[in-house]
């Protein structure tokens, strides 16, 4: 993941992916509705930083009463360090927004996108907390199957509402798989395990 989003952010600095963005932004905003846009507005909500802040300290507080001390460090780790190289990345990469189908631009810079990368750190950590405490493989599946809907409809709002470029959504989602990778293989990998727990 981490090497496809190196080249998916030389592709992006080079304006390779000009094309391709724009064409993606022109068919989905041909499928606009009132009824669509306002789903979006509301869906896209379940992405933003305020909310999954105040989600998270919900989770991470259940997860700490049910005596899953692992999953609440693991949590807590990766939406840390998601906040930071979201804000690093952006500063780094400076891509200006598309103009906006719906609503008012963000003030914030296009790439990657944060929504994308919060979601997927999110109820990504999320799914993989719950997903060590139960024991059915049905529930496991289900639980994911839920969190790639999830994830993938935030994301695709943030291209329908025009706040963000195809390409800002599939960098986020690069960069929150890199991430959880590194975070995952520290808090669970049998050495670090006894100490996390």
């Amino acid at each position: 993941a981490a090497a496809l989003f190196c080249g998916l952010a030389v592709a992006v600095e080079t304006n390779r992916l000009t094309g391709f963005d724009e064409a993606i932004r022109m068919k989905l905003h041909s499928l606009a509705s009132p009824l669509l846009t306002l789903l979006a507005e509301k869906v896209t909500w379940l992405g933003a930083l305020g909310v999954l802040a105040l989600f998270g300290v919900v989770a991470v507080a259940a997860l700490v009463h049910a005596r899953r001390r692992d999953g609440a460090v693991f949590l807590t780790v990766t939406m840390v360090g998601a906040l930071a190289l979201e804000n690093g990345l952006k500063f780094s990469f400076q891509r200006v927004r598309p103009p906006p189908f719906f609503g008012s631009e963000p003030m914030t810079y296009s790439f990657p996108s944060g929504h994308a990368l919060f979601s997927l750190c999110f109820y990504g950590g999320l799914a993989i907390a719950a997903s060590r405490s139960v024991q059915s493989a049905a529930m496991k599946t289900g639980i994911w199957i839920a969190t790639v809907l999830l994830v993938l409809a935030i994301g695709g709002t943030r291209i329908y509402l025009g706040v963000h470029y195809p390409s800002d959504v599939l960098g986020g989602y690069l960069v929150a798989i890199a991430w959880i990778a590194i975070v995952c293989r520290w808090a669970y990998a049998p050495h670090t395990h006894r100490t996390v727990r």
